[in-house]
């Protein structure tokens, strides 16, 4: 009987504590990003900019050529993630977990039912 309360506190902390484990690895990654950060690399911040640093010379804060010519100021924690411009437009320097992916979820296009205009119904009003 003496058992049944350790395995209830087994069960509630232990995925807890690995939860905490996996989110510390991922901060102290992110961390070691932001604090890498050199001239030229092209970034997107947490609010969804894209831009390259321009200066990384202060120890909190970066500067980002958002355009031609448009240069602001932002705190290295602002930075998300780093783009990896060797990999394409658009493409960013993460690596996916390959547990992540599931092929079946994505549908493929020939699942999907192609509607022409001529076998749409109108809509009455």
């Amino acid at each position: 009987m003496s058992l049944l309360p350790f395995l209830i506190i087994l069960l509630l902390f232990v995925p807890l504590f690995l939860n905490g484990r996996k989110q510390r690895r991922q901060m102290a990654q992110t961390q070691s990003m932001q604090a890498a950060l050199e001239t030229g690399d092209v970034v997107i911040t947490t609010s969804g900019l894209r831009g390259t640093i321009t200066d990384d010379s202060y120890e909190d804060t970066v500067d980002l050529e958002i355009a031609e010519g448009v240069v602001t100021t932002w705190l290295r924690a602002a930075v998300r993630e780093k783009v990896d411009p060797d990999a394409g437009h658009g493409a960013v320097a993460v690596e996916e977990d390959p547990a992540d992916t599931d092929d079946e979820a994505t549908p493929s296009s020939s699942e999907s039912p192609k509607v022409t205009p001529s076998e749409s119904k109108p809509i009455i009003h």
